[in-house]
């Protein structure tokens, strides 16, 4: 069957069609609220050890690398479970309980150099500036803890930035993906409607369909 025959199933019934997007329509006006704002941290740790006092050449170039790993390693650890599960028991210590799969989920982490930068996603503002204090102590406190290499060499792990909340509202694509998926389907289900319709009528409506039966035509009566 060519395209165009499909094209005229769903012209002669187009209120099928279009019966289903209205509803859905309908429904996501009605029940469209203002996406809420998300707060973002973004913070920045300085990673090295002391130099080990080998000579002087080791000391310019290995207290360097291991800063390197040092940042790279903690850049890894910030999003395991263990560490999300740290940092949610201190914050019950203070006072606020928040579960270890929502910090692990609302945190991403990289690292440049001897630098590592975790980036802290949260949806209220004063509650993201505790969970950012919670992250920065496991880190600056508890180093030896996943990486007991830097045990008694000073602190390996030193803030840069205090947590300073930056709103992100939401994203044109946040926004609109939702209620385009509901279209999408609700035109699907109108388009299968007119062809299930077109499939259980049984009225002739062109001369193909006779033709089709096996029948002649003899003479057609003009709608107009």
């Amino acid at each position: 069957m060519e395209l165009r025959e499909y094209w005229k199933m769903l012209v002669r019934r187009w209120w099928l069609v279009v019966a289903p997007c209205a509803l859905v329509l309908l429904y996501i006006v009605a029940t469209y609220r203002t996406p809420s704002t998300t707060y973002q941290v973004v913070m920045r740790f300085a990673a090295g050890t002391q130099a080990a006092g080998l000579s002087e050449d080791y000391d310019r170039y290995y207290p360097w690398l291991t800063s390197e790993y040092i940042a790279n390693g903690l850049a890894d650890v910030a999003i395991t479970q263990s560490f999300a599960q740290a940092v949610s028991e201190r914050l019950a210590a203070s006072g606020h309980h928040v579960p270890a799969p929502a910090i692990r989920s609302a945190i991403v982490s990289d690292n440049a150099n001897s630098i590592m930068v975790v980036y802290l996603a949260w949806h209220d503002a004063d509650q993201i500036i505790a969970v950012a204090e919670a992250i920065t102590s496991e880190l600056t406190d508890n180093a030896p803890a996943y990486f007991p290499q830097v045990a008694g060499v000073g602190p390996a792990v030193r803030p840069l930035d205090a947590p300073e909340p930056i709103p992100l509202p939401p994203g044109l694509r946040a926004q609109l993906l939702g209620p385009a998926i509901r279209m999408a389907l609700a035109l699907a289900v109108g388009v299968a409607l007119a062809l299930v319709w077109h499939y259980l009528d049984p009225v002739v409506r062109e001369a193909g369909e006779v033709e089709e039966m096996g029948l002649g035509i003899l003479a057609e009566i003009p709608r107009r």
